[in-house]
């Protein structure tokens, strides 16, 4: 069966972000009061947790911070009382997220599923009807920056493009997911279309993306790096024409690299699970909130909203799109600062800077004296995947030496670890490199890194 796809409602909300991209303040504070009156008013009707919270007073009524921030672990501790529809039950959920067969599938016939990493210590499963898709939809085709003004005009459906994603193919996470929804919903695309895993070793990464020639490599700013440094190498010799990046921090070093080496302009965008498509870079380079859809609190390590120009220790994100399980005042765990000065381009969507995920490349020494590079998101996927451990942290200690720890303690821990060690010391083995001393210890809280941020893989200089 297709995904859940209403072609009428994504045509009218296709008019309503391009509308909304160029109207003025006021308008986009009109359009977020009014669907977040409908996001409570749908979250009173149909969440037991939501229904009892906001009884008694009218959605229209309440302000935002009269709401209590939600993380994600309590959340899912109460699945079946948060979402909205008593027929999406947790485990089946789980059962399905589980069958890499079923990625891209729809699910009752009505949702798209994905799951979260564990990157918070707890792994979410998000569930998104046709109405937040088509909202989705809207903003990814509309708000990206058009790199190539001419060829997008000569050909809008990317029908002339190779498309290559390098990431996690295998599990139902919402890139991969939106990847294989896209290859049923547009057939004509999908030979256009290349999915190639970042966790198997570098020289097949670089073979099988090498045989793809691709015209537009979408991946993340780590994977982006890495790949470049290839290519500056001469092991890689691809001419893509542009470069779509996300899920991570890129830095303007980490820009500079991949331009140099690929000879080509990138877009950059921030997105989570638990939004798609939060905010797209400008023409100027900007990084301009999706605040129609999307609202975001920065705010400091006490929860107290902190004011534009200052950094936050953490951001709360209320999901306007999705009123199957509602996402409000939700803890997104990222340093967001809202810029003071707008922007050169004149847009009214907010400007923003994001300090996301900043995990540590790993370089390990092969045992013919080579250097391994090692993503961190490839790391992750392994130890969440394989080892079903969310709550660690990976730190290298020298060129053949690594510590895993978990917070977890006795029994439970144990038993993570016996699993997780194996998984990783395979997967190091299958990367070219062997003989590496493994640590484990549990019962110990994780450090954060250079950036204050707890990181979860941490390189030497870490």
């Amino acid at each position: 069966m297709f995904n859940p796809f209403d072609g009428l409602q994504s045509g009218l909300a296709a008019i309503d972000v391009a509308a909304a991209a160029q109207a003025g303040a006021a308008s986009l504070q009109a359009r977020q009061q009014r669907r977040l009156a409908e996001l409570l008013a749908a979250a009173a009707k149909g969440s037991r947790r939501y229904g009892a919270l906001l009884k008694g007073r009218q959605a229209w009524a309440w302000r935002l911070h009269d709401l209590p921030v939600a993380h994600k672990a309590e959340l899912m501790a109460d699945f079946d009382g948060w979402v909205c529809d008593p027929a999406l039950k947790l485990e089946a959920l789980r059962d399905f997220t589980r069958d890499a067969a079923r990625i891209g599938e729809d699910y009752l016939g009505r949702y798209t599923v994905w799951e979260s990493s564990g990157s918070s210590g707890e792994p979410g499963i998000f569930v998104q009807d046709a109405q937040a898709m088509s909202v989705y939809d809207g903003l990814e085709a509309l708000r990206r920056p058009v790199l190539r003004p001419l060829q997008r005009l000569l050909d809008p459906f990317f029908l002339g493009e190779r498309i290559a994603f390098v990431g996690a193919i295998d599990g139902h996470f919402a890139s991969t997911v939106s990847i294989q929804r896209l290859r049923r919903l547009a057939p004509m695309l999908a030979p256009r279309i290349t999915s190639l895993s970042f966790l198997q070793p570098m020289p097949e990464l670089v073979e099988q993306l090498q045989a793809a020639a691709p015209t537009i490599l979408a991946t993340y700013p780590t994977a982006a790096v890495l790949l470049a440094q290839q290519q500056l190498a001469g092991y890689l010799d691809i001419a893509p024409q542009e470069v779509w990046t996300g899920g991570e921090t890129l830095s303007p070093a980490m820009r500079a690299l991949v331009q140099r080496a690929f000879g080509c302009p990138l877009a950059n965008s921030y997105g989570a699970s638990e939004f798609l498509a939060l905010a797209s870079e400008c023409a100027c380079g900007g990084l301009h909130l999706n605040s129609d859809w999307a609202l975001l609190e920065a705010v400091d390590a006490a929860g107290h909203p902190v004011p534009a120009g200052e950094p936050g220790a953490s951001c709360l994100l209320t999901n306007l799109a999705n009123h199957v399980q509602p996402l409000i005042r939700y803890d997104l765990g990222d340093r967001v600062r809202f810029c003071a000065a707008p922007c050169a381009c004149g847009s009214a969507l907010p400007l923003i800077e994001v300090d996301g995920r900043s995990d540590d490349v790993l370089s390990l020494a092969a045992p013919d004296g080579a250097t391994v590079q090692l993503l961190p998101l490839a790391l992750c996927t392994v130890l969440e995947d394989v080892a079903d451990l969310y709550d660690f942290q990976l730190r290298q200690e020298g060129p053949h030496a690594l510590l895993l720890s978990t917070s977890q303690h006795g029994d439970a821990a144990a038993t993570a670890l016996a699993r997780a060690r194996p998984a990783l010391l395979t997967f190091l083995a299958g990367q070219g490199v062997q003989g590496v001393r493994l640590r484990c210890e549990s019962g110990v809280a994780v450090r954060p890194g250079r950036s204050g941020k707890l990181q979860r893989i941490v390189g030497l200089n870490g």
